[in-house]
């Protein structure tokens, strides 16, 4: 059981950078089982994956989002932050923080969700 909350969002200008935080508790189980990621939503798209770590604590980026965010964490691994490099208003969106279990094929636990905002 993982237990996620996210802060940071709010209202940003374009090419202002902003970053995300992640405040990962682990309820039950190893904490090294567990790989968090980052999503978001914005109104009337699917949720996208923004980016995710492995197990090994590689980040993984899709292709059409790479050099646009940077993840990382914290060295005791219980915040893990997404850092937006240059935004634009197609990053509006609500951004959420997610886990599961490494070698899982679901994240199953989420975050509540963060607003950002992106003004031109």
């Amino acid at each position: 059981q993982v237990h996620l909350v996210e802060s940071g969002g709010g209202s940003v200008q374009t090419g202002r950078s902003l970053k995300l935080s992640c405040e990962v508790s682990i309820i039950s189980g190893a904490s090294n089982s567990y790989c968090v990621g980052w999503f978001r939503q914005a109104p009337g798209k699917e949720r996208e994956l923004v980016a995710r770590f492995v197990r090994d604590g590689t980040a993984i980026y899709p292709t059409s989002l790479k050099g646009r965010f940077t993840l990382s964490k914290d060295s005791a691994e219980n915040h893990v932050y997404l850092e937006m490099i240059s935004p634009n208003p197609d990053d509006t969106a609500t951004y959420y923080c997610a886990a599961k279990l490494c070698w899982g094929e679901k994240f199953t636990f989420w975050g509540q969700g963060t607003q950002v905002t992106v003004s031109s």
